[in-house]
């Protein structure tokens, strides 16, 4: 099955066909960077993160180029109101560059925490006001922009696809239904490209219609098509992005150059809590490092995969628990087959129980339907379940048998869906934890010596106190087992 992908533009699903041959050009909307990142965020880039490394194993080269922006991100999101930055730099007192770069970091941090690869450039909008400006001067000269008091605004009247990514048309938009309205422009819907400065004004630079700074819009046209070129295969987002600033991209991308702009678009939901959507400027949000706080970085990431990367996605604690007791499960299958792995040997004769290759197989078909993780991974739970039934079977177990099985889990749990820790996947930490096992055994007989003398306080606060540093212990009519909890 060739991989299929839902195109925002043509608002069906298509096969995926590169410009080049096993090579995939991608640009996302990277944060604007004046708070610490939600989990909104992490559904966003861990949704592409999965996009990206699943195009890898299927082995495409994936230039991948994610922006930050740093400047230019009004707070009504259009062309009015205040530099979010700006706003916050007032707020703490601080140079503008201050928030940005520490916010930067700070997304960086939690971006690495779950796992979530590095994007191969990431441009910043204030380090491309050159071809910001260059982008810009080229509308002007096409008649598709005009300057009105060193404001320069993208004429949408001039661009007769305008809205063909939103489904929007210009007459619709009347005045004063999407932004405030502007006497400067020709029509309400016109965006600014370039926008003069005030005195109080602090983030700033030299242009031909006098000192001022960029438009949202311009930052990501410009830095996409210097990276990736005037058409490239995927631009990706979030789906209140669409309109306006994703359809503002195709406008002025597409009337500079002349070209098709971004061939696949791909939009992920949002994630809403208490059924409200999750905003940093509504201060309805919970921050990744709030929530890493209480759980690991596989229950995230498998809590943002058991949904669909375009269907909405609303946080609780209660859902959060219900995806760590899944990836737990899962993890723990995991562990015990590498803990089997490493005492097997191989059997001269030996038949397969069940074929692992066929499940690969099933895991891909649901991953080439336009990345379908919540299918995929009831995939490797159908898999974990077949798994368990070997290694609990009694049967003399099999090393290249269970070599195959780890590889497939590696590949897809680990590779594809990141759900893995490394230390899970560290032969190391094997020979450590066949010691620690050794050490828990003792705190279990102990506790059970304790139960047998009804020192039952003490045998609590043993079992307590291992739950606390991750063990988990499990009581039953053949004795009392153990499990750790995931990363």
């Amino acid at each position: 099955m060739a991989l299929v992908i839902y195109n925002t533009l043509s608002r069906k699903k298509e096969e995926f066909t590169p410009l080049q041959p096993d090579r995939v050009h991608m640009y996302v909307c990277g944060p604007t960077v004046y708070a610490h990142a939600h989990i909104g965020h992490a559904k966003s880039y861990i949704s592409f993160d999965v996009i990206v490394r699943y195009l890898r194993y299927q082995g495409f080269r994936v230039k991948y180029v994610q922006n930050i922006t740093d400047v230019g991100h009004l707070t009504d999101d259009a062309d009015e109101g205040e530099d979010k930055i700006l706003k916050r730099a007032r707020e703490e007192k601080l140079d503008p560059m201050e928030i940005a770069e520490h916010f930067a970091w700070s997304y960086f941090d939690d971006m690495r925490d779950l796992r979530v690869l590095r994007a191969n450039i990431f441009p910043r909008a204030t380090g491309h006001i050159t071809e910001q400006l260059d982008l810009i001067q080229k509308l002007l000269e096409r008649d598709y922009a005009y300057e009105v008091n060193g404001n320069v605004y993208f004429d949408v009247s001039k661009f007769k696809n305008y809205g063909k990514l939103s489904g929007r048309k210009v007459d619709e938009l009347e005045a004063g239904a999407r932004v405030e309205l502007n006497l400067e422009k020709r029509h309400p819907a016109d965006f600014a490209l370039w926008k003069i400065a005030d005195a109080s004004h602090l983030m700033r630079w030299n242009s031909p219609w006098g000192e001022g700074y960029p438009g949202w819009h311009i930052e990501c046209s410009a830095m996409s098509m210097k990276y990736l070129g005037e058409t490239f295969d995927i631009h990706g987002g979030g789906l209140d992005n669409i309109f306006p600033h994703h359809e503002c991209e195709i406008a002025q991308s597409e009337a500079a150059t002349g070209k098709p702009f971004a061939r696949y678009w791909l939009h992920n939901n949002m994630v809403t809590l208490n059924g409200s959507k999750m905003s940093k400027s509504q201060g309805n949000f919970v921050t990744i490092k709030d929530a890493l706080k209480k759980y690991s970085a596989s229950t995230v990431r498998f809590f943002i995969l058991s949904s669909h990367y375009r269907s909405r996605l609303d946080i609780s604690d209660e859902a959060l628990e219900a995806a760590q007791t899944g990836v737990d499960k899962l993890l723990t299958t995991i562990r015990n087959l590498k803990k089997a792995l490493h005492k097997a040997k191989k059997l001269k004769e030996f038949k397969e129980p069940f074929d692992p290759a066929a499940y690969n197989k099933k895991f891909d078909t649901m991953m080439d339907d336009d990345f379908n993780t919540p299918r995929a991974i009831a995939v490797l739970f159908d898999l974990s379940k077949e798994t368990n039934s070997y290694l609990n079977s009694g049967a003399e177990l099999d090393s290249s048998f269970l070599e195959a099985l780890d590889l497939i889990f590696q590949k897809t749990a680990g590779n594809v869906l990141g759900l893995i820790p490394d230390d899970l996947m560290d032969e190391k930490s094997l020979d450590s934890q066949g010691e620690l096992e050794k050490v828990i055994q003792v705190v279990i007989d102990l506790r059970n010596i304790l139960r047998e003398q009804k020192h039952f306080e003490l045998a609590d606060q043993l079992r307590d106190g291992l739950a606390r540093v991750g063990i988990t212990l499990i009581d039953k009519s053949d004795g009392t087992q153990f499990e750790f909890k995931s990363d």
